[in-house]
């Protein structure tokens, strides 16, 4: 008897905007956008607890998804749109929208083991690309190229639980407008109408307020826009990997006992906190379970509140910078090593942060890296404890796990604040097997004298 499909696809409606609510603009992007423009998409997923029967799915949950996603991207109608290349680089990229854009969205019924992965064990990573939905095809339209910024798929697990996957062009947001839009997406959801959110939401400003033309122009030049026709494709997660995901958590009182140390180790160190020496520990136990020579490690910051001239939190787009560290790695790896990643770390992010100029300056992350040795890995991050992505709540309870995909494109890891206390923190991991096995091992080995 043959098997059953892993997924069945139950629907896959194109949601817009509700009609005449939306007016034709356009967005261009900026040097930090710009910055994104061959980066992979970014995925998500959240699997929440909800022991439904497809037809209950289909019933109840299916519409009040697309109702609430409809009436926000009404407020956040760039979700709706496409990014809009022009080869020549006579013009800026930019995000278009224009009336009828839409979100195509997948309804999907899955038999994978719930349970298993929603756990914190290490699993197949190719398991999870069944719940991911592709961005769509480019496509040329006169002298553009156009590419699709947003999907979404919501999964069903008969009787245990469902997900919800997303993938976005990297170009379009950053964490920070990302939890907004799902902020409102959640009230919307839970309330029916945007009347909670009109009242208590905060609106999203679509002003270009990152004003550096020389850096667009930089940015620009290195995206090679002419490169950009109508078979340019964005990197999928596809076929089958050697490689695992895993979730570790520190709790409060561990990651307390860390600072304490780093401290009595480093009593000048500016800058020692819970975010600092959770990088420096998860840092040095890659070090250990990876073969290179040196390595950088990136760390992304929210530059809002921190350009030269700050800017709203609520200003959509990306408003990220990298304070990069570099270290051999067998600085990381001795019996030092800890202490060595903290003190890189603290006093890497001090410096970015408290310079009176901003953030931003002329000099560009990658040039800072090479500069300093070309370093065989980086180490980036995404994520941050910030934003409690656990208070994702459309009205079934908090996610019972989230999971962030994009890891599997590259040498990655993610740090969110945890879902029993947000005082604890979540570190995401994606290695190959034989990887993963060491970076466990070192992991756990190394709590032993903090606990």
């Amino acid at each position: 008897m043959a098997s059953l499909p892993v997924l069945t696809v139950l629907d896959q409606p194109l949601v817009s905007p509700p009609p005449a609510t939306v007016s034709d603009t356009s967005l261009p992007l900026t040097f930090f956008d710009i910055f994104y423009l061959r980066a992979p998409p970014i995925h998500f997923l959240f699997f929440y607890d909800l022991p439904l029967s497809t037809t209950q799915f289909t019933d109840t949950l299916v519409p009040n998804l697309k109702h609430s996603l409809s009436i926000t991207l009404q407020h956040f109608f760039p979700y709706a749109s496409n990014l809009i290349v022009f080869p020549d680089r006579t013009r800026k990229p930019e995000i278009r929208y224009v009336e009828g854009d839409s979100v195509k969205v997948t309804f999907a019924e899955c038999n994978l083991d719930f349970h298993d992965l929603t756990g914190y064990h290490p699993r197949d990573c190719d398991k999870f690309y069944h719940l991911i939905p592709l961005l769509g095809d480019c496509s040329k339209i006169s002298n553009y190229v156009k590419i699709p910024v947003f999907s979404l798929q919501v999964t069903i697990f008969p009787n245990c639980g469902i997900s919800i996957g997303m993938s976005l062009h990297h170009c379009l947001v950053d964490a920070t407008t990302q939890f907004s839009f799902l902020k409102a997406w959640t009230s919307i959801a839970r309330c029916g109408t945007d009347e909670s959110f009109l009242a208590n939401g905060t609106f999203p400003i679509y002003e270009r307020l990152v004003k550096y033309p020389e850096l667009d122009e930089i940015y620009l030049k290195r995206a090679k826009l002419e490169a950009f026709n109508e078979d340019y494709q964005l990197p999928k997660l596809s076929g089958l990997t050697d490689k695992v995901r895993a979730t570790f958590v520190l709790n409060r009182t561990f990651i307390n006992q860390l600072k304490k140390f780093v401290t009595n180790k480093l009593p000048t160190l500016p800058y020692v906190s819970s975010f600092t020496v959770a990088c420096a520990y998860t840092w040095c136990c890659l070090a250990k379970s990876r073969n290179d020579d040196r390595q950088a490690f990136a760390i992304p910051l929210d530059c809002r509140t921190r350009m030269d001239q700050p800017i709203p939190a609520a200003y959509f787009g990306n408003c990220i910078w990298g304070c990069v560290v570099i270290a051999k790695t067998t600085l990381l790896t001795d019996k030092e090593g800890f202490i060595t990643a903290a003190k890189l770390i603290g006093e890497n992010l001090h410096k970015m942060l408290t310079d009176k100029d901003g953030v931003v300056k002329d000099k560009l992350p990658l040039e800072v890296m090479l500069s300093d040795g070309i370093p065989t890995a980086i180490i980036s991050i995404a994520g941050t404890p910030k934003l409690k992505l656990y208070d994702i709540d459309f009205g079934w309870g908090k996610p019972k796990k989230l999971e962030r995909i994009s890891l599997d494109y590259g040498a990655s890891i993610s740090i969110d604040a945890g879902k029993e206390s947000d005082q604890d923190l979540e570190i995401g991991v994606c290695l190959t097997a034989t990887q993963m096995q060491d970076f466990v091992r070192v992991f756990n080995l190394g709590l032993e004298p903090y606990i």
